[in-house]
């Protein structure tokens, strides 16, 4: 069994307003937030809607210890059909691994799911997988270079 689910990076939490939801964080305390990277840099993408990940908003505040991220859904994303279904909330757990597609053919060795996918041209970016016994979306990352 490999580990590539043992550096926790981020919380990803599902919101639909964005802008009020960060206001609220900022209101006790956490913050700074800042703009993700563009979600245009990924150029190889593997889920239902590109143009809906594509419209994405996402922010992020760096705390002492992880990441949170505020994701308000683009039309025809898994994440707008989990807003639609369970209401604001946790969407994923993001882990953070050396090389992405070293980790992703890790976990098909265990037997886990690939669900969707995008990388940079860097070969940096993101897994998602299909892990409804979890509980929760896990994902691994590969920071850009």
């Amino acid at each position: 069994m490999s580990k590539i689910f043992n550096r926790l990076h981020h919380v990803c939490i599902v919101v639909r307003d964005i802008t009020a939801t960060e206001a609220y964080y900022e209101s006790v305390g956490i913050g700074p937030w800042l703009d993700y990277p563009p979600l245009a840099d990924y150029t190889e993408l593997e889920m239902p809607s590109p143009e809906g990940f594509r419209s994405m908003k996402y922010r992020y505040c760096n705390t002492d210890n992880i990441q949170l991220q505020l994701c308000q859904p683009g039309a025809g994303t898994p994440q707008a059909d989990f807003l639609e279904t369970h209401g604001e909330g946790v969407f994923h757990l993001g882990f953070e691994v050396d090389d992405a597609d070293t980790a992703e053919a890790q976990a098909a060795e265990d037997g886990v799911a690939v669900w969707m996918k995008g990388r940079r041209t860097d070969g940096s970016g993101f897994t998602y997988f299909k892990t409804p016994e979890a509980g929760v979306t896990l994902e691994i990352r590969q920071t850009q270079k």
